[in-house]
């Protein structure tokens, strides 16, 4: 197993145990970031939350398993 199979393991197990800490955080995340850039990329911003939204909840589906294919940030 090479390391980073390893950390996406570990990182996987973490969200799997915390969907909804983690998802809080992905918000926090993005709203800062719009906070700094004065909303200047939100909607990339928006993208890159939804595809990170989709993929906790796609690993809280699976248990601990990553979706295979999770969805692309949206295009702004």
């Amino acid at each position: 197993m090479s390391l980073l199979d390893d950390m996406k393991g570990k990182a996987e197990e973490l969200i799997a145990g915390n969907s909804d800490a983690v998802r809080d955080g992905i918000g926090k995340v993005g709203d800062f970031i719009d906070d700094k850039t004065g909303g200047k990329y939100a909607g990339q911003v928006d993208g890159a939350q939804q595809a990170a939204s989709d993929y906790v909840d796609g690993v809280g589906r699976t248990g601990g398993a990553a979706p295979q294919e999770p969805s692309a940030p949206a295009e702004a």
